[in-house]
């Protein structure tokens, strides 16, 4: 499973492998605020998407179903993801309930 949360509303840190999903890093944020376990700029979302999101919280909801859209155009990046999250899987526990991946958008 895969879910998206945007960075800057996330109050806590999230289970499951967490992948910064941008081409820049996010304004005002540390790593140590963000801590991702992956920064993956490749299958960040449009720049058309992001110009039509515009960082507006009314519209997180359809920016969500229009960025899905857009990675099943990745196939193989997010192929590639997913095998790194089984890496890291298998080398320490998850708790049960939590996403395998979790996508923090800005």
């Amino acid at each position: 499973m895969i879910e998206l949360r945007r960075v800057y509303d996330e109050k806590r840190r999230s289970g499951g492998y967490r992948v910064l999903v941008d081409r820049i890093w996010p304004r005002g944020l540390t790593k140590e605020e963000v801590k991702p376990d992956l920064w993956l700029r490749e299958i960040a979302p449009s720049n058309g998407l992001r110009k039509w999101f515009g960082h507006d919280p009314d519209k997180w909801a359809e920016f969500k179903k229009r960025y899905f859209q857009e990675l099943k155009g990745k196939k193989e990046e997010i192929g590639a993801l997913r095998g790194r999250q089984r890496q890291k899987k298998s080398s320490s526990s998850t708790e049960p309930g939590t996403p395998s991946i979790t996508m923090l958008l800005p």
